[in-house]
């Protein structure tokens, strides 16, 4: 059983997801407002937060924002009845760990719902080794020496991308498949963009790189 909190301003969605999630034995909370939605997220015992994007006093998408920049790392499905990729991928970008298009069927609903909280279970190993980085996938942290930087939720999932995969090339379709998710319009420059900002932090000479590395026409490889 997960604590779950709903951040949705319509009564008759707020109910069925949450009469659907509690047949899934989880523990549920509906709160209608960003004002609120933004108070009650920064409360720790979160399992996980449905958050609506339009929502009245503050929208997801700065509620999202603010849990991120506060350090805090409860994953985020973001409910959107916006179609256009762009904003999907904002949301992706701001923090969020995945989006569910309204209308959606309460089966796709568990399913990505199950999935968050089995990848947001313990990790036996939370802490990985990457050249001379730490990455700890708990805290979102990456630690070289003194120096801490902040992850993003895509910059997370690629490191567990590769670090899952080394010495294998990994094309930058399945990267956009395993990190974006299928039917997101991302481009392959995105993906460049956020290899180049991985490469500043992981690698000591990064116009050199040593461990990720780019396989030409193909895509690029963790060289641990």
């Amino acid at each position: 059983m997960a604590r779950i909190l709903v951040a949705e301003d319509e009564p008759d969605i707020a109910l069925g997801l949450q009469l659907d999630l509690q047949d899934e034995d989880h523990d549920v909370e509906i709160v209608g407002d960003g004002v609120t939605a933004a108070r009650r997220a920064r409360e720790s015992g979160w399992d996980l937060i449905l958050l609506d994007v339009m929502l009245p006093g503050k929208d997801g998408f700065e509620i999202c924002r603010e849990l991120r920049r506060a350090r805090i790392r409860t994953p985020v499905l973001m409910l959107t009845a916006r179609a256009q990729e762009a904003e999907k991928v904002m949301g992706l970008d701001m923090g969020a760990d995945d989006y569910v298009t309204k209308p959606f069927s309460p089966r796709e609903l568990r399913a990505r719902v199950r999935a968050l909280l089995r990848r947001s279970a313990p990790d036996e190993q939370p802490v990985h080794q990457v050249g001379e980085c730490a990455v700890d996938f708990r805290s979102a942290e990456l630690r070289r020496g003194d120096e801490r930087w902040d992850l993003t939720a895509i910059e997370l999932k690629m490191l567990r991308l590769f670090l899952q995969q080394p010495g294998r090339v990994i094309s930058r379709t399945q990267m956009i498949d395993e990190v974006w998710g299928t039917g997101v319009y991302v481009t392959d420059r995105v993906v460049d963009t956020h290899i180049v900002k991985l490469r500043r932090r992981i690698e000591s000479d990064p116009a050199i790189p040593r461990h990720i590395v780019s396989v030409r026409g193909l895509g690029y490889r963790y060289e641990p």
